[in-house]
């Protein structure tokens, strides 16, 4: 646009806004601010000054779809070639239970599998450990031993599925173990196919799932992501995590900055252990949290995908423009839900969904309207799923690559979201990257003030939760039928266990474990030892507790 036409634009905004004033006397605006739910200024209207400000390109900012820099979506044809995976996630009580589960959700329509698994699992401990006592199979699946994920995929076709699976302290030994599942089903490396989430950094700035120190913790990472380069090319060895760093309080932009810090963190590890850049980067992918507010989702997603392919492309001159990529996995927001007038969350979750869908995920999970009280019942999982099939099948969005591609209003917030990111990009690398950022406790403290921040705002109503602090109704009597899970199971688990102990070979499991805790001492790459140990049945808490031999534990200080 010339300058000419921008500035009779200008001239005419001018004009309207002196009238809107005028308009304004009679009838003001609601609240005397309307921001994000990120806390960032909105305009009543958007014009193309806004994008002139920044010196927008079109072929530079934009492009096309399927390529470089990525803002309109990875896929040259998008959703018109390929639907988002929809992939609900799943895992309760025992293998077996979830196992039904799964088969359920894939006869239903789902299209790839999505494995939750319960608290001693994720802390690296058996079902019978002292320690998981009252917590087995209750916010996830059990999954104690190679036996337990023989159960969980019994009769699933690993070579057609894919699955991704969130964990990730114990993350390399849980991969072992579906590894070892594929190979007991014939299924070459070159067919597995899914996700590891093993993103321990995230753990430390949010979650707080961690076994041990920062630096052997981010050294396990590495050899999965060196293990999978060389063995398995189509498997995710690493899902880069936002997700978590938005639900314990984190802005939309600290969600994306601290989430592109710690894939630069893995990047930088990896580069330093000599591998090559075009090797490891095209597999590495990422998982963003889709909250309320619907066009700062939307900007976020387009901003997070330019921001990669540049870093990858000048930063780090890497060659393969599938290394430019960003591929992500989205989920609705879970701390948006509430036990207050649940049904208000299928509501919530479809809109979330679609700002996911129209921000370009390439798969996505929908939260159930129970979730908040308890794990999902079968009834509120098809409700999700089904959310999605409507959005994908009735609205019409998915025949469209990026439909708001070129609105003024999203293309000014999507720059702007982007270079609010990059400020704290350079600020962390002038920390000297994220694991120092980390252990300064620099992103945690900042979630922390955001966090404390939105508080006060629902306080005070300057932000808006529907049924908590505004339309608020005496809940009824009735509640909702929740996921019971039963105290059987943990006892079904511990004798499981037992058994196991008895019937394994003693020989190969000492051996396995003994090999482990060499390779550990050594600094070796530690995939292909417990991948032996795990197929002669050691259990996860005993790779755990050898790594723990060998690494210690992690106790993180406290920063008030």
């Amino acid at each position: 646009m010339s300058n000419q036409e921008l500035e009779k634009i200008k001239q005419r905004k001018e004009e309207w806004e002196r009238r809107l004033k005028e308009a304004e006397k009679k009838a003001p605006p609601r609240p005397a601010r309307f921001t994000t739910l990120s806390d960032m200024d909105v305009p009543l209207l958007s014009t193309p000054l806004d994008l002139a400000e920044e010196g927008i390109d079109y072929l530079r900012d934009l492009g096309f779809p399927g390529e470089y820099p990525f803002t309109r979506g990875v896929q040259r044809n998008m959703y018109r070639g390929k639907l988002w995976t929809m992939r609900q996630f799943a895992g309760f009580a025992s293998a077996e239970e979830t196992n039904q589960r799964f088969k359920l959700l894939l006869s239903r329509g789902q299209m790839g599998l999505s494995t939750a698994f319960d608290m001693p699992t994720l802390m690296g401990y058996d079902a019978d450990s002292p320690l998981a006592q009252g917590e087995v199979g209750k916010c996830g699946v059990a999954v104690s031993s190679l036996e337990d994920m023989e159960r969980l995929f019994s009769g699933i076709p690993l070579g057609e599925v894919t699955t991704s699976m969130t964990i990730n302290g114990p993350a390399i030994v849980i991969m072992a173990m579906y590894f070892a599942v594929a190979e007991q089903q014939g299924v070459s490396k070159e067919q597995v196919r899914g996700t590891l989430q093993n993103d321990i950094l995230k753990e430390y700035i949010a979650q707080k799932e961690w076994l041990f120190p920062i630096q052997p913790a981010v050294k396990l990472v590495i050899d999965t992501i060196e293990y999978g380069a060389r063995f398995y090319p189509n498997w995710n060895t690493v899902s880069v995590s936002g997700y978590h760093i938005r639900e314990a309080g984190a802005t939309a932009v600290q969600e994306l900055a601290f989430t592109l810090a710690d894939g630069l963190a893995y990047v930088d590890e990896c580069l330093a252990r000599g591998m090559k850049i075009d090797d490891f980067a095209p597999r590495l992918s990422f998982f963003f949290d889709v909250h309320n507010d619907f066009f700062e989702e939307i900007a976020k997603f387009r901003a997070a995908r330019r921001i990669w392919a540049r870093l990858m492309r000048d930063r780090y001159k890497a060659e393969n423009p599938k290394s430019w990529m960003l591929r992500t996995h989205a989920q609705t927001a879970g701390v948006s839900l509430t036990a207050q007038q649940p049904y208000n969350n299928i509501v919530r979750v479809a809109i979330q969904a679609l700002a996911g869908i129209l921000g370009g995920t390439n798969s996505l999970h929908t939260n159930s309207m129970d979730e908040t009280l308890a794990l999902p019942t079968d009834d509120a999982v098809m409700i999700a799923l089904r959310t999605q099939q409507v959005i994908a099948e009735e609205s019409g969005v998915a025949n469209v690559a990026d439909p708001l591609g070129g609105s003024y209003f999203v293309e000014a917030l999507t720059n702007r979201v982007e270079r609010e990111a990059m400020d704290y990009i350079r600020r962390i690398d002038e920390m000297g990257g994220m694991i120092k950022a980390i252990e300064r406790g620099f992103p945690q403290s900042e979630i922390a003030n955001s966090a404390y921040h939105y508080q006060r705002q629902l306080e005070v109503c300057d932000k808006v939760m529907v049924g908590i602090n505004k339309y608020e109704m005496e809940e009824s009597k009735r509640t909702l039928e929740t996921l019971y899970i039963d105290r059987a199971v943990e006892k079904r688990q511990a004798e499981s266990l037992r058994e196991l102990r008895l019937k394994r070979p003693k020989k190969a499991h000492e051996e396995g474990l003994r090999r482990v805790k060499e390779a550990a001492q050594a600094g070796e790459n530690l995939c292909g030892p417990i991948l032996g140990a795990v197929k002669a049945y050691a259990t996860l808490q005993e790779v755990c507790d050898t790594l723990r031999q060998v690494y210690g534990v992690y106790r993180e200080a406290g920063s008030f």
